[in-house]
Formats: structure tokens, C-alpha cells, sequence
């Protein structure tokens, strides 16, 4: 049985906060077994993950850490009118995420950790992973952003039409204690003219683990240039190109996703027996 989530303070930004967090853990595993951190979407929580982190922990016989981020589910919501900086992903690699880690006893120098995320989440454990190289052992991006593309912006934008934006606002409400804080920071930033030249091509040239790199053949969020761009700056990178697949590849296509993954974790323990 996982546990519910639970709410874990953390201080950020001479702030004291609180983090949603869950634990979870296949029947089998220890506290020995790999430990998997998810990190979500730009507009995701900890319980839009739906039940995916649970079944890859089962298939993957390992233990799971699921984190709403600041603002996001049910962690500290924003206050309306925040705004964030062009460097906001790299804030929640560098900062949030090693505070958390840190509250939580996680030893990420003893057993390093696999980082599994999504677009924006798959940017920060990209970034992670270029920051701490010794804490990382493998990192899974799902539709991930290494730069800005016209076609992000453009999808980002076409969603500000009030006929988009309030079933979107609607859907949010039922994962966010504040969905249009949310919405407006995260869209804000992304249509952002400052936000454009923003790139990480060169911190993922310190990524030292090995990284799948996951890209739906029908996202409308990012062309395959964002994984191809990780593989040419991360040698040995794996590429999973899946055809009737959107910018949610754990939602379109759980199992061919799973089962890649369980390959890459496997043969990394291969490796390192």
C-alpha cells in the first residue's frame, strides 16, 4: 500500500513552504532499490500523473517520489500576480529540488537517483543532472524543452482564446488549490519576448548519465529537434520516437514508455552490479 501524499516544509526564497509529496514503493522493494523522482508537466501536479508512477514502480521494481512543485497541487499556491523569471526551470533544478531532497534524508551522493520528467519537468531533471552529475544515475524526458520553439509559443498562445482557457481553467481546479495563478505564471513566462533566446545546449553537455529521450510523433508542443538536440549533446543518449502519441507519452503510450525505461534502468544496473 503507497501512502497518501503528504505536505513536506521546505525554505525557498526566504520563504517557508509547503511541498505536496508522495512516496511510493513496489511490493518487493527496499530501501535499496532505485529511487525515481517525478517531476511534472508546466501545468501538471502530483495527482496528474494519474496512476503512472505507480505502475512503472511495479514494473520497475523500485521505489517512486512524486512532487508537486511550488504552486502547483497542493503545495503553497501562488499569489495572484506572480510573475516568474527566464529562469525559473533552472531555480526548480538547482533550488527546490535540493531542498526537498534535502527535507526528505534523500542521499542522492550514496544512490544516485533516476529523474523522470515531463516538458517542463523534463527540463529541470535535464538540468539537474548537468548540476549534480554524481547524484544522477539515469534521466528519463518525456517531451522535454531544451530550447524555445515557435511551435511551443504558438500552442501556448492559442490557449489564451477564452474558449480554450476556461475548460482548461475548469480542469485545472480539480489538481490545483489555485489554477489561474498557475496558468498565468506558466503562460506568461513562455510568451515572455525575454524568454525566446533561452536555451540549456550548453549545460547538457556536463550530463554524464545515461538519458531516454521520449518525443510524441503528434506533440503539439515540440518538434523531435528537442530530443535529437539531447542526443547530440549527451553521447549514448537513447532516442524513443512514438507514433499516435501527443505531448503526454505516459498518457498515449504507458506501455511501450514502460517498458523502455525498465530497459534503460536495467542495463544501467547492469553495468553496475
Amino acid at each position: 500500500m503507497n501512502p497518501a501524499a503528504a505536505q513536506l516544509p521546505i525554505d525557498w526564497g526566504g520563504q517557508r513552504i509547503a511541498l505536496e509529496v508522495q512516496w511510493l514503493r513496489a511490493p518487493g522493494a527496499d530501501a535499496a532499490s532505485p529511487l525515481i523522482v517525478f517531476l511534472h508537466e508546466g501545468l501538471g501536479s502530483l495527482a496528474m500523473w494519474k496512476d503512472f508512477p505507480q505502475q512503472l514502480c511495479a514494473a520497475a521494481q523500485c521505489r517512486g517520489l512524486v512532487v508537486s512543485r511550488p504552486g502547483y497541487g497542493q503545495s503553497t499556491p501562488p499569489e495572484a500576480g506572480t510573475r516568474w523569471g527566464v529562469d525559473f526551470m533552472e531555480r526548480q533544478a538547482t533550488e527546490v529540488l535540493p531542498a526537498a531532497l534535502a527535507a526528505l534524508g534523500v542521499d542522492a551522493q550514496a544512490q544516485p537517483l533516476w529523474l523522470l520528467g515531463h516538458s517542463d519537468g523534463a527540463s529541470i531533471a535535464l538540468l539537474y543532472a548537468a548540476a549534480f552529475p554524481a547524484q544522477v544515475a539515469g534521466v528519463v524526458a518525456l517531451a522535454p524543452h531544451w530550447f524555445v520553439e515557435d511551435q511551443t509559443v504558438a500552442s501556448i498562445r492559442a490557449l489564451q482564446a477564452p474558449q480554450l482557457k476556461a475548460p482548461l481553467l475548469a480542469r485545472l481546479a480539480r489538481y490545483h488549490q489555485a489554477p489561474a495563478p498557475v496558468f498565468e505564471a506558466w503562460s506568461q513566462i513562455w510568451l515572455d519576448p525575454a524568454f525566446r533566446p533561452w536555451s540549456i545546449a550548453d549545460r547538457m553537455r556536463r550530463i554524464g548519465c545515461p538519458v531516454l529521450a521520449v518525443q510524441g510523433l503528434d506533440d503539439e508542443y515540440g518538434s523531435l529537434e528537442q530530443i535529437h538536440g539531447i542526443a547530440r549533446a549527451v553521447p549514448g543518449t537513447r532516442l524513443l520516437e512514438l507514433a499516435a502519441c501527443g505531448h503526454s507519452p505516459h498518457r498515449d503510450q504507458p506501455q511501450a514508455l514502460t517498458a523502455a525505461i525498465c530497459s534503460l534502468m536495467n542495463h544501467n544496473e547492469g553495468d553496475n552490479p
